[in-house]
């Protein structure tokens, strides 16, 4: 078995229009190879950016493609995340 199918992996939906992330915390469990894969929907507004400023993670959203951001897992923590204006909050919880 190799370590990809181990890899956990959560979806985001990403829609100005809907008011922001969905959903917009998500969890994950510590020590295990984690990523969010955040959705584009038609409707992107200020949500053409993903940003998680503790790692240093700036991305744009074409709103086409999805785009995987790797979360930490090496300890407990939470990682805050948010649109490009800062006006959309999402978090990643690692327990």
């Amino acid at each position: 078995m190799s370590i990809f199918s181990k890899k956990q992996t959560k979806k985001v939906v990403v829609n100005a229009e809907n008011h922001g992330y969905k959903p917009d915390v998500i969890t994950f469990k510590s020590g295990k190879p984690a990523q969010v894969k955040f959705i584009p929907s038609d409707n992107m507004g200020c949500m053409n950016e993903i940003v998680f400023k503790d790692l240093g993670i700036d991305k744009v959203l074409d709103g086409k493609n999805e785009v995987v951001v790797n979360i930490p897992t090496d300890k407990p923590g939470t990682y805050n995340f948010a649109c490009g204006m800062d006006m959309f909050h999402g978090k990643v919880v690692v327990k």
